[in-house]
């Protein structure tokens, strides 16, 4: 999957609740096939399982807890992930924080159930000690921006770049992402031009009046 590609985190906004979240991942697939454009679904936690199943649409996890298979109530296990028929997951995104040895744990046990993982950073030191651990992605995503109107491609121009050049003398296979404030093809036509290979986003398509049209717009970058 290493091409350029947009990810949807559909987080648990009431907007996607139920058979809304299910349209959403409609929607992605959709445009997907329409532009050729890879569009990862992230639906709701209890959702996933079902949207895969009904959509087809290619999904990942919101997050993964780092426990084994076994008496673990109220987690959720890679091999949970796997089985649900997501091909990969969100990991440490600054609303689900994780510590480093257990992000070091879950990169390795996702790579042994063929889960492709990004590890979510909210700098370049944290970006740096991620791709140290080898996921398939880096997601640097200021928390100061989630959710707000300026994308950090405008705000810190800068922190995707470094993150970019740092990374490639780390690991040269780990590609890097950038999210926060991401609403239009400019934002991502500007994160490419700075060396990501894509983009992680959510209100902009989920809370969104047409979320196939702002899907169909962003893959325009591209």
């Amino acid at each position: 999957m290493k091409r350029p590609l947009i990810v949807v985190n559909f987080k648990a906004y009431s907007e996607v609740c139920g058979e809304r979240g299910i349209q959403l991942a409609r929607d992605c697939k959709t445009v997907s096939e329409e532009t050729g454009v890879e569009i990862i679904a992230c639906p709701q936690m209890v959702d996933l399982a079902n949207t895969i199943a009904t959509t087809g649409c290619t999904a990942w996890s919101q997050s993964v807890d780092d426990v084994t298979p076994g008496g673990r109530t109220g987690h959720t296990t890679v091999e949970a992930v796997a089985g649900a028929g997501a091909s990969g997951t969100l990991i440490n995104h600054s609303e689900c924080r994780k510590l480093l040895f257990d992000m070091e744990d879950l990169v390795v046990r996702c790579r042994d159930n063929r889960i492709t993982t990004c590890v979510c950073t909210n700098n370049l030191g944290v970006s740096k000690a991620a791709a140290s651990l080898g996921p398939d992605y880096v997601a640097i995503e200021p928390p100061e921006l989630i959710g707000g109107d300026v994308s950090v491609t405008s705000a810190d121009p800068g922190i995707v770049s470094k993150t970019v050049d740092e990374l490639k003398n780390i690991d040269g296979n780990v590609s890097v992402l950038c999210g926060a404030g991401v609403k239009n093809s400019k934002d991502i036509s500007k994160a490419v031009e700075l060396g990501a290979e894509g983009v992680l986003l959510a209100s902009g398509v989920v809370k969104s009046k047409d979320p196939k049209a702002v899907l169909r717009e962003l893959t325009s970058a591209f």
